[in-house]
């Protein structure tokens, strides 16, 4: 149970910083390499339901100059036969669960319409004091925007981690992510896909229906690299005004 306070009380702190917590927005799994204007908040909460349930909670405080920083907590994960929450300190073949991570991002802008975004992801499990495992993500984008009001985005790069963070299999690779507004701030089609056979590895395909300019909830549909496995994402995002 001490485990489990540590998750809640940690969960707590994480959306009260700023009034609520920083981290990347991402399409589903792969960061959009957009910056949170300055001193603005944004956030994202995503369900992804297979054999267990998978929450990860993310948000933006944007500093300004295209930076932006924060905190994020990742594989909070529920075992829908074993109902409980399920923690992993020990096993690289899978990743360390639960995880609170600081990250950072810098875009730099080439021309209206193509930047480059350089991020990185770095924390530890909750799981446990005894097998603290230093977990980490890195990534280069190339995004490109196209349209009117840029309602076509598309980013592009590479990644390197660890099996703390990725599980077993390669710890770098390609990542790639389609935000298409087919009417726009109304219904857009997503996609993203992040190479390679680890539990970190999957295609995703779904839709944003935006309740409000300012809301929009994802649906879609995951299979894994690794052994073909498919999940539902519910994703909702918070956009500032």
């Amino acid at each position: 149970m001490r485990i489990l306070y540590r998750i809640i009380l940690a969960f707590v702190l994480h959306l009260s910083f700023y009034g609520f917590a920083a981290a990347q927005l991402t399409v589903f799994n792969v960061p959009s390499s957009e910056i949170t204007d300055r001193g603005r908040i944004s956030f994202q909460q995503q369900f992804e339901i297979g054999d267990q349930v998978e929450s990860s909670t993310t948000a933006t405080y944007g500093l300004g100059k295209n930076w932006e920083i924060g905190l994020n907590l990742l594989n909070l994960d529920y075992g829908l036969s074993s109902h409980r929450f399920e923690f992993n300190d020990l096993a690289d073949s899978i990743p360390y669960a639960p995880l609170l991570m600081a990250n950072a991002q810098k875009v730099f802008d080439l021309t209206n319409h193509l930047s480059i975004g350089l991020g990185a992801i770095a924390g530890t499990n909750l799981s446990g004091h005894n097998h603290p495992g230093f977990s980490y993500y890195t990534y280069s984008n190339l995004l490109f925007e196209a349209g009117a009001a840029d309602q076509y985005k598309f980013a592009a790069g590479a990644y390197a981690g660890n099996h703390h963070f990725l599980g077993k299999g390669p710890v770098a690779g390609f990542q790639g992510g389609l935000d298409a507004g087919i009417w726009y701030e109304k219904l857009h089609f997503l996609a993203d896909w992040i190479s390679g056979n680890h539990p970190k590895g999957r295609l995703s395909l779904g839709v944003s229906i935006y309740i409000t300019k300012q809301l929009p909830l994802s649906l879609g549909w995951q299979r894994s690299n690794e052994d073909g496995s498919q999940a539902g994402v519910i994703q909702l995002t918070v956009l500032p005004k």
